[in-house]
């Protein structure tokens, strides 16, 4: 048991408490919070870390979608339309994969671990970060990602899938949760489709999905239209769309499920998301380099709502303070000071409830997930939150389980 004690601890709770001149006392869970007088009292000759001057106690934070398996991307892909990135990564993909070894990895794992990222949601398209995954400190919620449009593939790509999936399972943790993915509606046959989730649901898996990124999806399944006309014809001629939005949404019944970007979702399509209970997880950054548009946060519930980098096949950074800082450029009609709480939240309560995790907020019995950054001045004037962001690259401190993790000393 330890006691850190702050200029400020950021709950991110519901209602944003911040306290100043605060402690926290934990072990592998929080087990009290509050001014620092009355728990050092309370806790009196328990070890104490005092983390410094414009110190900042806050919950680890947690990207819930990133796909490590391009983490060698830099200069190869092709931005500004998503059909033209989209060739652009499939006459790529092997080039990029090849050197997307383990070691590199393990250095992007690191950076995200560096700047305070506790938690990730990797979704895997072929297993070839499984292994990094496992070792790394962080807990991860491994989705093993099942796509293919091709009935005649359907076959082999489950039993493929059944294979990562089963692997998964064998190297379960509490730091190493096994999830599943399907790719989107215009990619992934109804009858993986169905297959999957009914193991989800059987199993209680947790499940992700890219759901209306691009203009081109949203012609494609409305109605057989536009830039994916000439994609799929490519090499499945007289291609039509598999599903409509809603029968593809209706499919996800009873499931924990994660719908990603939806800059071109309708009102319908975040209403059924909602009545199904699920969460819409936005990518501010890789919606601008795909030109996707932006997604209209001010028009979906906020508790809906959580922030991630996706991947850097469509990013320059999995820093998710570099992701929040993008988010407060492309929001930029909304008051800065309440979007930067939301923004918060969203890296950290709301993620943690879209992943099912006990974590996400600086509350008794919540795992001790936990940061330590600094302000780049005494605060005087400005908003803690948007301070925060504004200026925060990295942690100081971090813990996970209550456990320092001591790679994180930079």
């Amino acid at each position: 048991m330890k006691i850190l004690k702050a200029d400020f601890i950021l709950t991110c709770r519901d209602d944003f408490e911040i306290i100043k001149d605060g402690a926290i006392c934990f072990d592998k869970n929080i087990i009290d919070l509050g001014k620092k007088e009355e728990i050092l009292r309370k806790y009196r000759g328990t070890e104490t870390i005092d983390c410094g001057e414009n110190s900042v106690i806050m919950p680890g934070l947690i990207n819930p979608h990133i796909h490590l398996e391009f983490s060698a991307n830099k200069t190869s892909l092709k931005y500004g339309d998503f059909i033209s990135w989209l060739g652009s990564v499939i006459k790529n993909r092997d080039a990029i994969l090849q050197n997307s070894k383990e070691k590199s990895i393990e250095i992007q794992l690191q950076n995200m671990l560096h700047s305070g990222t506790t938690t990730l949601g990797a979704i895997s398209s072929f297993g070839d970060d499984f292994d990094s995954c496992v070792k790394t400190p962080q807990k991860v919620v491994y989705f093993n990602e099942i796509l293919g449009s091709r009935p005649d593939s359907v076959d082999v790509l489950f039993d493929n899938f059944k294979s990562r999936l089963h692997q998964s399972e064998d190297n379960k943790s509490q730091t190493f949760i096994p999830a599943i993915s399907i790719h989107s509606p215009y990619s992934t046959h109804p009858i993986l489709t169905k297959n999957v989730l009914d193991i989800a649901r059987r199993e209680n898996y947790l499940v992700s999905t890219h759901f209306m990124e691009s203009q081109a999806e949203r012609d494609w399944l409305d109605s057989g239209s536009g830039d994916f006309v000439e994609f799929f014809n490519s090499f499945m001629p007289n291609a039509r769309p598999l599903n409509s939005t809603l029968e593809y949404l209706n499919l996800f019944y009873d499931t924990n499920a994660l719908f990603t970007h939806c800059t071109k979702a309708n009102d319908d399509e975040i209403q059924k998301i909602k009545e199904l209970g699920g969460f819409v997880t936005h990518c501010p950054f890789s919606n601008r380099l795909l030109n996707s548009g932006r997604l209209e946060i001010e028009n979906i519930d906020k508790d809906m709502l959580n922030l991630a980098t996706d991947g850097l096949s469509s990013n320059i950074s999995l820093n998710l303070w570099d992701e929040m800082r993008a988010a407060l450029m492309l929001h930029f009609r909304a008051d800065i000071d309440n979007l930067s709480k939301r923004l918060l939240q969203m890296s950290t309560k709301n993620a943690a409830k879209a992943l099912n995790l006990n974590s996400g907020a600086l509350v008794k019995e919540k795992d001790a997930d936990i940061l330590v950054v600094k302000l780049a001045d005494k605060l005087i004037n400005g908003d803690l939150a948007t301070q925060l962001i504004l200026h925060t690259k990295k942690a100081e401190k971090i813990y996970i389980n209550g456990e320092e993790v001591l790679e994180a000393r930079i």
